[in-house]
Order: structure tokens, then sequence, then C-alpha cells
């Protein structure tokens, strides 16, 4: 697809916009000010294959922790501000890598400005984030609601703040629960502006509800070209998150490498733990991002094979057993339990292939 154009901004060693990479980022649910349980989190996310990652500062020893988390991590930190600039300045001073701020809400203009020139001292980006639940009422009253174009003008508005202080290293974030309504906000801001956007679906909820409206709302918003960080926000393990990003991408084409599990929905002929077999698997498959192939998990050892042949590797099941078959050819049949160590032994010898 044609992507967007844009300014490009660096975060820490990362690079967005410009037709860089979509890049995945997630939020810790840790208490930031448990600096050793943060890192720990962000260590679990890197491996899931995070790009970036934002926490929360609400207080000023979780400022102070942004320093001594940056430094036991490898991806770039960002600072989460609510109401209190001085956090804000607190968090840049400490090494963040960016700070996420609501113009709005975090005070008069002379503090606003305070920030903005720590930001620009250090030359770290400012993302510039509104969300449905924040609109101003000056703008609920103009357009009879929380709308689409309500969100775009804040944001906007916002925007201006900042370039009016001379600064324009800028990231730009406009979310709702609304799915529709955040497509058409994205839509219509992306004829308007060249900053990078940072796309999300906020508050989508559990895992479950959460991860069908994000794939939706970011499926239709990213198929359009817009889009330069993407965050699925659910209710549940950051992991999820990545997880879900990182599937949301490889399915629209936008990112390659990692193993994409494919797997048969089960019928009356499955005579093996099928959804609990396809549930090892994907997350055995996690350790084995190098490879870029496909690999299926089906139900049934008469039409598994045939059904599944565009995958590189598979199994299939029978009644009590099941066979491990290549591009739809069958190799072996082995007892049930041996399935899932055949299948790992299989792609052991595919990373070692020249």
């Amino acid at each position: 697809m044609s992507r967007r154009e844009t300014r490009t901004v660096q975060i820490g060693d990362r690079v967005i916009g410009g037709g860089n990479p979509i890049l995945i980022q997630s939020m810790c649910n840790t208490k930031t000010e448990d600096a050793a349980a943060t890192v720990e989190q962000i260590r679990k996310l890197e491996r899931a294959g995070c790009d970036i990652i934002r926490v929360a500062v609400p207080t000023m020893e979780a400022a102070a922790a942004v320093k001594d988390i940056r430094r036991q991590i490898h991806i770039p930190l960002v600072a989460d501000i609510h109401f209190d600039y001085r956090l804000a300045i607190a968090s840049l001073e400490c090494g963040a890598d960016k700070i996420r701020i609501n113009p709005g809400n975090i005070g008069s203009p002379e503090r606003l400005r305070a920030v903005v020139d720590k930001a620009r001292e250090r030359n770290v980006p400012i993302r510039v984030g509104v969300n449905s639940g924040s609109l101003e009422k000056s703008l609920i009253e103009k357009y009879g609601g929380v709308t689409a174009e309500g969100l775009v003008d804040s944001a906007l508005d916002k925007v201006a703040m900042i370039e009016r202080m001379g600064y324009d290293n800028l990231v730009i974030s406009i979310k709702s629960s609304d799915v529709m309504m955040c497509v058409k906000a994205h839509e219509l801001i992306a004829r308007k502006t060249r900053y990078p956007l940072h796309v999300g679906i906020t508050e989508a909820g559990t895992v479950t509800s959460g991860n069908i409206k994000s794939a939706v709302g970011l499926g239709i918003i990213l198929n359009q070209g817009i889009g330069d960080t993407i965050r699925v926000s659910l209710t549940g393990d950051p992991v999820e998150e990545v997880k879900s990003a990182k599937l949301i991408l490889k399915t629209l084409g936008l990112r390659k490498g990692g193993i994409e599990v494919v797997s048969c929905p089960t019928c009356g002929r499955t005579r093996i733990d099928l959804i609990g077999l396809a549930s090892q698997v994907e997350n055995m498959v996690t350790e084995f991002d190098d490879l870029d192939i496909k690999v299926a998990v089906m139900g049934c050892a008469v039409n598994g094979p045939g059904e599944a042949r565009e995958a590189d590797l598979g199994i299939a099941g029978g009644n009590g057993e099941g066979l491990l078959f290549k591009k739809g050819q069958i190799i072996r049949k082995m007892p049930e339990d041996q399935l899932l160590a055949a299948l790992r032994e299989e792609l052991l010898k595919l990373r070692e292939e020249p």
C-alpha cells in the first residue's frame, strides 16, 4: 500500500515517519516507582517484539525512576504525563526518549513553555495526545457532541500552541473508544498535517473485545497508509498487546518475519485436543521470529495436509495420533503427544538451513 508521507521523528535510537517501518508501542501496567518490576515487564515486552514502551509518571518518585529504568532497557522509553508540568520536566531530565502530554491539561502557557523549552534543550520529541474523553467543552458545543471533527480541531490547536513556541519535534495521537469515530478522525487529520501519527483505539476493552475493535479500527486506518506507530490497548497483559499488534501488521503486509500459525476451527471429525495443541504451537513459535514461514495445525489427518497445502510446515491430528507434513506432503506419523516436539525439531532444522 502507499504510505502517507510524514516528517521523520527520532525517538531514542528509533526513527518513525518518512516511510520508516511502523513501530509497535505498549504501556507498562506496573507502578513506575517500582523500577525493578517495571524493568522486568519491559524486558518481557522487548522479547515479544515491542519497539517503544510508555510508562505512567504520576509522581515525582516515578519521574526519578525513569533514569534507572532507562539504563536497564533496550528500547526507547516514553514518559506519560498529565496535569503537572514539573513531572514532564523531571522525566526529561531523567532521560525519557519522548514525553506524552495533553497541552490542554498541563497548566498555563508559561508552564507549557517550560516543558517545551526543556524538550528543545534535549531534542526530545513531544507526543501531543488528545482523546474523546478530554475534548474541550467549546468543541463539544460547536459540533453538538464528541465528534471526529472536534478531535482533529483539538489536536491541531494543541500542536499550534507548541509550534508558536518554536518547537515542531512532534508526534500526534487522537484516540477514541468509538472505532468508526477514530477512523474518521485519522482520515481527516491525515489530510491536514505531516506530523507522524500514533494510532490506536483507546479503552478498547478486554483481550477478546479489545482485539476485535483494534483489528477493525487499525486495519481500516493502516490500510489507507495512515499511521507511524501503533498500540493495541487491552485490559490484560501488555505482552498480548504486542502479539496482537504484530499480527495486525503482518496481516496487512506491513511487517515481515516471524511464524504465522493457521489452524482449523475443529469439527466432529476432530479426535485430538486441537484447541490446546494450537495454543501450544502459537506460544512455542514465538522463539522462531527469525523464520518467515507459515505453520498449520489441523484437526483431521485425512484432509488436514491437503487443506493446509500452502503451509510450509504443519501437523494434523488423527485418533490419538497425528501426521507431520511439509508443503502438503506427509513426512511421518506419530502419537499425539509427540507432535509438538516433532514440529519444534523441524523448525530447528529450518533455522539451520543456509
